[in-house]
């Protein structure tokens, strides 16, 4: 088992416009949903209606992750701060 061990760290992970990111995905899957509404009848008969509910669980969900992750963003920008006024009182 020890020739599948990785020997190397690591890399850190990276970091982006992450609440862009979920807030444009959500934002496409509505976009998903509603396009796909007006064909409601036609996905019902043929058995594929839950390409509609899967646009709107999409978009659901990623109201939830933009909550997420603007939280996230938030306690970062508060711990750096901490970290910020930790550092101005120790000088």
């Amino acid at each position: 088992m020890t020739k599948w061990t990785p020997t190397h760290e690591a890399p850190e992970p990276l970091e982006g416009p992450v609440v862009a990111t979920i807030t444009g995905g959500t934002i496409l899957w509505f976009v998903l949903f509603l396009g796909q509404l007006p064909f409601y009848g036609w996905y019902s008969d043929h058995g594929l209606l839950w390409w509609l509910w899967t646009c709107l669980a999409g978009g659901g969900l990623g109201l939830i992750g933009v909550w997420y992750v603007r939280r996230r963003e938030a306690a970062i920008r508060r711990h750096a701060a901490e970290g910020r006024a930790d550092d101005m009182t120790r000088s």
